[in-house]
């Protein structure tokens, strides 16, 4: 099973100070962070574009951060080449979003960037294993993509399950409604990536957080 990455989704952030807010979880410990790009198509909210991205990645330079850019866009083949000039890292289109998969993969790659694929609550994991070889992520949605705060859904974790069985080495990430009380649903299904919003941002102690969410997947690494 890959190493533990968290990574805390700026949507929870002040948007007013992003660039304090994002150096703020860097130094909290975090290891990428979420940036999730709405357009208001593929789902019914309107968040930040890559000219917003081009702003956060001059405050927080290449190695020194990594951006996983959570593309809840429709025809997200339009914004491979602004997303890779704006200094994203991984480009994580939505299955439901495209019909021609492989060859986004391919335009990803080809930018620079890693490729990884999301999936909604109700598309099956099953969907992307032919994908599987070609990616470097796969993102089990774990609430209906579009708003933060909302509840997690514990009947995705089979999905978890069935590709940590059939993919140990993949990078498997977990997105919506993680916080210390619903990390260990994660971690024990499998997965290695592990996005929090207001679990972070929002916490007493992000630093503490952040340590807390990262225990609990390397606790089930030791199993």
């Amino acid at each position: 099973m890959p190493e533990a990455k968290i990574a805390p989704s700026i949507l929870a952030g002040d948007f007013a100070n992003l660039e304090s807010e994002c150096k703020r979880m860097m130094r909290c410990g975090s290891d990428w962070l979420h940036i999730d790009i709405m357009d208001g198509h593929f789902v019914p909210n309107l968040t930040i574009g890559a000219p917003v991205v081009t702003c956060i990645r001059g405050a927080l330079p290449k190695g020194e951060s990594f951006f996983d850019c959570h593309m809840m866009v429709s025809e997200p083949e339009r914004w491979v080449d602004d997303f890779a000039k704006a200094g994203g890292d991984l480009y994580c289109f939505h299955y439901e979003a495209t019909e021609d998969h492989e060859s986004l993969i391919d335009k990803i790659h080809a930018a620079g960037m890693r490729a990884g694929c999301a999936i909604k609550p109700k598309t099956p994991a099953s969907a992307v294993f032919d994908l599987v070889p070609k990616l470097d992520m796969v993102l089990v949605m774990t609430v209906e993509p579009g708003f933060g705060g909302q509840k997690f859904m514990k009947d995705c974790m089979p999905k978890v399950e069935e590709l940590r069985s059939k993919f140990p080495d993949l990078d498997i990430e977990v997105d919506g409604g993680l916080s210390n009380d619903t990390i260990d649903f994660a971690a024990d299904a499998g997965a290695n990536v592990i996005v929090a919003g207001t679990g972070v941002f929002k916490a007493k102690d992000p630093q503490e957080a952040i340590a807390a969410l990262r225990a609990a997947v390397n606790k089930r690494q030791l199993k």
